[in-house]
């Protein structure tokens, strides 16, 4: 039989122990598959540090700004990906009501920018909310080879 410990995160730091063994146990790591979450409830939580801090990237913004557009939909691109897991044909890793919850938690996320932005330019600047790290990233990517 399997033990659990009441205090572990149970959707993506979970593990067990087989009680059978007494002291002479092992840990056995389980991944449940819930990194998605449920699709039709979001967790408004999880943007907290960035409502509070309003700072993000401006390669990011600039990423999740170009995921949200119908060409290059979050979901689509999503799914494109997906498609070429060997098990996509079996059991696909998400359903569509998961890549439809993509793009609508997409949507919070770059609302809650914006809103970071527009009081950032009342205050006198967008300058604190971006960071610019566009000018540095040349000097980051190397060439393959």
């Amino acid at each position: 039989s399997f033990t659990s410990p009441r205090c572990c995160n149970m959707d993506r730091h979970h593990y067990e122990t087989f009680e059978k063994f007494g002291n002479n146990t092992f840990l056995i790591h389980l991944d449940n598959g819930r990194a998605f979450g449920r699709h039709s409830k979001d967790e408004p939580s999880i943007l907290t540090p960035l409502a509070q801090c309003c700072r993000i990237r401006h390669s990011t913004w600039l990423r999740l700004r170009l995921l949200s557009l119908p060409k290059y939909r979050l979901s689509d691109v999503m799914r494109a990906s997906l498609s070429n897991d060997p098990l996509h044909k079996v059991a696909p890793l998400l359903s569509e009501n998961h890549l439809t919850a993509l793009d609508r938690r997409l949507k919070t996320v770059l609302e809650t920018v914006d809103r970071c932005l527009k009081r950032a330019t009342e205050d006198g600047g967008r300058d604190g909310v971006l960071y610019h790290d566009i000018a540095n990233l040349k000097d980051m990517i190397t060439p393959a080879g």
